[in-house]
C-alpha cells in the first residue's frame, strides 16, 4: 500500500470520527416544559445557548412546532416581570396553570383573565379591565411580587397565597392542606425556577442638574433602570 493511499485513508477516518460541535438551544415552552433543540426559538424568546462537542446534530426533545400560546403575551410578560423583579418563567407558569393563556377565562369563583384576578384584587391593583391582557398581566405580576416580598421570596408560600388567599397561609403557617392548592403549587414549582433573590435596581436621577446613580432593592416609581443581581 502506498504512502499516499495510507494518508488518504487516515484523513477519511479522522473526518468521520470527529464531527463538528453542535450549537444547542434550550428554553421552557408555554407549558413550562424544558425544550432542547439544535435550532433557536422561532419566537425570539429567552433561551440558553451552548456547544456540544462530538455530535453534528441533536434531536429536539419535542417537535419544533411547539405550542406558542404565550408568544402573543411575551412582550407584556417580560416587561412586567423584569420591572417587578419576578422570574419570567414563573409568570408564564402561573398563567398556564391559571388560565391556559385564555384572556377571557372566568373561574366559578369569579376570577378573571390570564392571571385570574379576583374583582377586589383587580380594583386594588388598578386594573380597570381584567380581560385586557396588558392590564391583567401588569396587575397579576405586581400582586405576585407583593406576595413574594411578604413571604421572603418563599415561592411555595407566595403561590399558595395566590391560590388560596393570604388568610389561609397565615392560618396554617405553611402551604394549606388543601388538595387543590398543593397541586397548584406543585404544578408551578415543577415547571418554573424560583423568583430571583437579592435583586438590586440601578438607575440615574438628576439632582440639582447633576446625574446621580441610585441603587435600591426596589425599582424606581417611573423611568428606566437596570437590574444588578
Amino acid at each position: 500500500m502506498s504512502v499516499s493511499r495510507n494518508l488518504l485513508i487516515l484523513t477519511v477516518v479522522l473526518c468521520t470520527a470527529a464531527p463538528a460541535a453542535a450549537q444547542i438551544y434550550s428554553w421552557r415552552d408555554a407549558d413550562g416544559k424544558l425544550v432542547v433543540s439544535d435550532k433557536p426559538r422561532a419566537d425570539k424568546g429567552a433561551q440558553t445557548t451552548y456547544a456540544v462537542h462530538g455530535s453534528s446534530a441533536v434531536k429536539a426533545t419535542i417537535p419544533l412546532a411547539i405550542s406558542h400560546k404565550s408568544a402573543r403575551y411575551d412582550t407584556a410578560i417580560n416587561e412586567h416581570a423584569r420591572r417587578q423583579g419576578v422570574a419570567e418563567d414563573l409568570v408564564r407558569a402561573v398563567i398556564q396553570v391559571e388560565s391556559a393563556f385564555n384572556p377571557n377565562a372566568v373561574s366559578n369563583k369569579g376570577a378573571m383573565g390570564l392571571m385570574q384576578l379576583m374583582p377586589q384584587t383587580a380594583t386594588e391593583l388598578g386594573v380597570k379591565d381584567p380581560f385586557d391582557p396588558e392590564q391583567n398581566i401588569r396587575g397579576g405580576v405586581k400582586y405576585l411580587k407583593q406576595l413574594l416580598e411578604r413571604y421572603d421570596n418563599k415561592v411555595e408560600l407566595a403561590l399558595a397565597a395566590y391560590n388560596a388567599g393570604i388568610g389561609n397561609v397565615e392560618k396554617y403557617g405553611a402551604v394549606p392542606p388543601f388538595k387543590e392548592t398543593r397541586n397548584y403549587v406543585n404544578k408551578i414549582t415543577n415547571a418554573a425556577p424560583p423568583a430571583p433573590k437579592n435583586v438590586i435596581y440601578k438607575w440615574i436621577e438628576f439632582v440639582d442638574g447633576k446625574a446621580v446613580t441610585k441603587l435600591s432593592n426596589k425599582p424606581p416609581a417611573s423611568g428606566s433602570y437596570q437590574i444588578v443581581r
